[in-house]
């Protein structure tokens, strides 16, 4: 019997070590320079308040782990269409839209109706996140803006690495916006994504700006990557479910098989390293624990010393795009955010852009 009990004690012993939360010994903020710069740190980071009831359930939902689980590209592909089928099923009932598959200029797209289309002289083309080698937004990023700007969106399923790199999924976007150019004025298009679908926004652009092609009145990167060689202080103190979850030490270049051979310093592939004179004006959108939070900032300042009309936008205490969770009011806020840009910015000229901002 004493043995028994002994046996019992300790098994309660160890599930009481393994349901102990070494995190609650972190109690107060500490930090260490060494002499490279490199910081070594703890930090309690309490809920912004300011944050709505829905957003503070999502952020404090519990995690098993915060340890690395590694993914097969097909398992991380099979994950997402997962997941943009169920949330396409949720807006469709949010946005009245039409989605079909389709093609332009032999590239696979969705096309996203308005029931009701406010503008039919007017396109929006969407690019979808998912790190350049999955689809995580065609659906969640273009029903949206396209059921409150009432414009047809053209969502770009784009070549994806590692099948494909660079600059495989920039010719797709080139080769639609030259193929929508034969229907609509440069005017009355906009581009705009989300995470990869946002850096392929800006990367499309420089792309078009070297050929001289006419330039679209407007670009929406919203969490975009400025350079393919320095993801910046935001990279090393959150992953894309913000302070939650495994955050891997940044080092080498991004999106390797993305990148592949290619200098990650070139301009198309590293639009901050490209010349943005003359760009179109541009809605930068992020938030504050956002992977992408310095890179979207750095690009917001480049696109200013260049002389460009660039706004940016950034919540509070949200994750990574936040804006695909369509629970959040935030989400909506975000969406308002777009729709309203694009509606200003296009089929306006120059003067009735500045006429605008003045009232």
């Amino acid at each position: 019997m004493m043995l028994r009990l002994a046996v019992v004690v300790l098994s309660m012993g160890r599930m009481a070590a393994a349901q102990e939360n070494p995190a609650a010994k972190i109690t107060a903020n500490h930090a260490v320079t060494e002499a490279d710069g490199t910081v070594r740190m703890q930090r309690v980071v309490p809920l912004p308040q300011s944050l709505s009831p829905e957003a503070k359930a999502w952020l404090s939902r519990p995690m098993a782990t915060d340890a690395n689980v590694p993914q097969t590209i097909e398992q991380r592909r099979s994950g997402l269409e997962i997941s943009q089928a169920r949330h396409r099923d949720e807006l469709l009932k949010m946005f009245p839209v039409t989605v079909k598959d389709s093609t332009v200029a032999g590239v696979p797209v969705r096309e996203v109706m308005p029931t009701t289309l406010k503008h039919k002289d007017r396109v929006l083309i969407c690019l979808h996140g998912g790190g350049f080698n999955a689809d995580s937004g065609s659906y969640t990023e273009s029903i949206p803006v396209a059921g409150l700007t009432g414009v047809r969106v053209v969502s770009v399923l784009y070549r994806l690495a590692p099948e494909h790199p660079f600059p495989a999924g920039v010719d797709d976007v080139v080769a639609v916006y030259k193929e929508l150019l034969k229907t609509y004025k440069p005017s009355n298009i906009g581009i705009f994504g989300s995470s990869a679908g946002a850096g392929l926004t800006l990367q499309a652009a420089v792309k078009m700006k070297q050929l001289k092609m006419p330039m679209p009145a407007a670009l929406g990167p919203f969490s975009a990557p400025a350079s393919m060689a320095d993801g910046g202080d935001s990279r090393s103190l959150y992953n894309t479910d913000g302070l939650r979850g495994y955050v891997p030490l940044p080092e080498g270049i991004l999106d390797a098989e993305y990148v592949t051979t290619t200098n990650p310093n070139d301009p198309v592939l590293s639009p901050i390293n490209a010349d943005l004179h003359n760009m179109p004006p541009t809605l930068f959108i992020t938030s504050e624990r956002d992977l992408l939070l310095s890179a979207t900032s750095s690009l917001s300042r480049a696109f200013v010393r260049a002389g460009n009309q660039s706004q940016l936008i950034v919540f509070e205490g949200l994750p990574h795009c936040f804006w695909n969770n369509n629970t959040l009011p935030e989400s909506r806020e975000a969406w308002g955010y777009m729709a309203n840009f694009f509606d200003l910015e296009l089929g306006a000229s120059g003067g009735q852009r500045k006429n605008s901002a003045a009232h």
